[in-house]
């Protein structure tokens, strides 16, 4: 008898590269939940097998190997199931990142990824061949020959096809031709990394195949911080019809989370048959044919849910507070540290690292629970009989303020705020002995006191520098995490001391600009995220003129004053490292943007910035791993490339600076 009515699901997982036991236990557990959800056929995420983030070891055979044995070792558990899960595979000296298809316990084929993934984080091409369109074979595995490539599935009457992440992101989507045959539903398993504004684009492909191709369309991505850098947002969408009829929660500290619906496979049909542009192909040279009977469902009423922050007018906040939150929690839990050590200045940087830091154990009590929460960090031993969120944060983050004899009584009481509202331990350090003694030793040596007129930007480093070591100190003794503070605006021009505010083994907010930054703790101390708490211990931070600090107070130092108006920075850097454009078009464009500001005002920011950039590509590849949050980011080991050595784009600021002359008195 055909089957009407099939209950599909989509399952997110929290995988680690190269994890084999704990991403097979996974695996298996989301097949358990599956199985007694009652679903039929589960899709699980790309290269869930091994992990999307494997780098240079997918090309170590033993790599592929392995995971072809833990794909051996999971088949016999999906008895009764239709499971497609994701692993490198190696054919005819090529490695593909495959889809295996596994029915009622044994492997019924592979499709392998056509189009990879090149740009931005990704490297799919160093790593990976593309399956040819159109092509098809044969491969040996568990004994047996099964089909290998561009493959239609036909198990027991109902057409199964697939697109892998990149697939559905091209023109000439896999999708068109699949519709041909009848597919009854599109399998789409991803590792889409998240950014601003992504989710919209991918739940677009998503409705937009569904409906275009009359057919059920399932995307099931990855979750979590799996490799260090990207972070994965989950968020499993089921369509039908060009409806959306299932959606996963994202960002949740949950190993594994499934997501499921019943769809129509007679409305999708008869969907084809009325549409008058669609043309089936009669061949069945495409379809690979498999002799299992899925289980039947019962209709179940429709609507989806989604959830609530997500139709918030500030998405992009609460996602950055989402994000890097759930980041650092599997951060700190990959990488067995117990905890987290921040240098808090009383300014805007510290200060927004201590609330992520407060957010990821909040928002992870009020999903997992205490004791949830305490058992995924077990290793943590600090936690033992922790009683509430707050309490997880006294005993993880350390918050230490560093003073010289430059530091302010507003930022030592801002810094104490802050560590008092999140709740997180609060020591001081006096490091000005320290400072005194580097410089008195080396201007010794030197023959000459050191002073402000002639050594300024030294002077300033040293304090700066001086801070380091104990905090270094301090996170060596607890085996915590040290974070960095640095973030994306500073990267771009290198204000910051290597070696001093740089230091850290993570740098949580590197890949987001101080504009927004600033702009997120004024939130977060009037509202906070949905469902969670404000910060209102943010007000003395945020009523203060972001500072270093580092010159006598007399000298009133401040960043904007030391570089150019932050909002005007932002800009500059992506009209020039973005968008790649040419300094004086860069101008042009500035003047438009910010007409408040005289020609010959901005037209010294943009070489200011070009000069900047070129001279600080060196401190940007030597930074603490960052989050990415923005696929703009300039990270210079994954996204944003740029020699340490350049000709400075003379020639172009010469330029520059001739047109502004004449169009700039004008």
């Amino acid at each position: 008898m055909a089957v009407k009515w099939l209950k599909v699901a989509g399952a997110a997982l929290n995988q680690t590269p190269l994890d084999w036991d704990g991403n097979g236990r996974r695996i298996r557990e989301a097949i358990r939940v599956a199985r007694e959800a009652g679903v039929g056929l589960l899709c699980l995420p790309e290269l869930c097998v091994t992990g999307y983030g494997c780098e240079d070891a997918f090309h170590s055979a033993a790599t592929a190997r392995m995971a072809a044995r833990v794909l051996g070792e999971i088949a016999p558990e999906t008895a009764g199931l239709v499971v497609a899960l994701g692993l490198p595979l190696n054919f005819r000296n090529g490695v593909f990142n495959a889809m295996a298809l596994v029915v009622d316990g044994v492997v019924a084929g592979f499709a392998c990824k056509r189009f990879l993934a090149g740009e931005g984080i990704h490297y799919e091409p160093r790593w990976f061949r593309p399956w040819p369109p159109g092509t098809r074979g044969e491969i040996e595995f568990g004994g047996k020959t099964v089909p290998i490539g561009d493959w239609v599935f036909d198990v027991g009457g109902v057409r199964l096809g697939f697109e892998i992440c990149e697939d559905a992101w091209v023109a000439e989507r896999p999708g068109v031709a699949m519709a041909r045959h009848g597919v009854d539903v599109i399998l789409h398993p991803s590792a889409s990394h998240f950014a601003f504004g992504k989710r919209d684009v991918r739940r677009r492909y998503v409705l937009d195949g569904s409906r275009a191709f009359g057919a059920s369309f399932i995307f099931a991505n990855l979750l979590g911080n799996e490799a260090g850098r990207a972070i994965y947002d989950g968020g499993v969408d089921i369509a039908s019809r060009g409806q959306l009829v299932a959606s996963g929660p994202r960002f949740s500290f949950r190993e594994v989370a499934l997501t499921s619906a019943v769809i129509d496979l007679d409305l999708t049909r008869m969907g084809q048959a009325k549409a008058s542009g669609f043309r089936a192909e009669s061949g069945s040279e495409s379809l690979a044919r498999v002799p299992f009977c899925l289980a039947g469902a019962g209709p179940e009423e429709t609507g989806c849910a989604v959830e609530a922050w997500e139709g918030s007018a500030r998405l992009k906040e609460e996602e950055f507070a989402r994000a890097v939150s759930l980041g650092l929690f599997d951060y700190m839990r990959k990488s067995r540290s117990n905890g987290f050590v921040v240098s808090i200045s009383g300014g805007a940087d510290s200060a927004a690292v201590s609330v992520l830091c407060a957010l990821m154990a909040e928002m992870g009590t009020a999903e997992l629970g205490i004791g949830g929460l305490c058992a995924r960090l077990s290793h943590a031993g600090r936690l033992t009989g922790a009683r509430d969120a707050r309490d997880v944060v006294g005993r993880l983050l350390t918050c230490v303020y560093q003073a010289t004899r430059n530091s302010s009584r507003v930022t030592r009481e801002a810094a104490a705020s802050v560590a008092k509202g999140v709740g997180a331990e609060f020591l001081e350090f006096d490091v000005e002995g320290l400072v005194r003694s580097y410089i008195d030793m080396v201007g010794a040596a030197m023959g000459r006191p050191l002073d402000w007129g002639k050594d300024d930007l030294a002077l300033q480093n040293i304090q700066a520098r001086a801070r380091a070591p104990g905090v270094w100190l301090l996170a060596n003794v607890r085996g915590a995490l040290l974070l960095s503070t640095s973030n994306r605006s500073e990267a771009a021009v290198g204000y910051a001391t290597m070696d001093g505010d740089t230091c850290g083994g993570l740098s949580p907010i590197a890949g987001i600009d101080k504009a927004f930054l600033r702009e997120w703790l004024r939130w977060m101390e009037r509202e906070g995220p949905m469902g969670a708490r404000a910060f209102p211990e943010l007000g003395p931070v945020n009523e203060q003129e972001p500072t270093a600090e580092l010159r006598p107070p007399d000298r009133k130092q401040t960043d904007e004053a030391d570089l150019m108006p932050y909002l005007v920075l932002d800009a500059i850097e992506r009209a020039a490292i973005r968008d790649k454009q040419a300094p004086v078009d860069v101008w042009r464009l500035m003047r438009l943007r910010f007409p408040g500001h005289s020609s010959v005002e901005l037209a010294g920011w943009v070489e200011r910035f070009f000069r900047l950039w070129c001279r600080n590509q060196w401190k940007r590849e030597r930074y603490a791993p960052c989050f990415h949050v923005d696929d703009e980011n300039l990270d210079p080991k994954t996204w944003c490339r740029f020699p340490i050595l350049s000709g400075g784009f003379e020639r172009e600021l010469a330029e520059l600076r001739d047109v502004a002359a004449r169009e700039g008195a004008g």
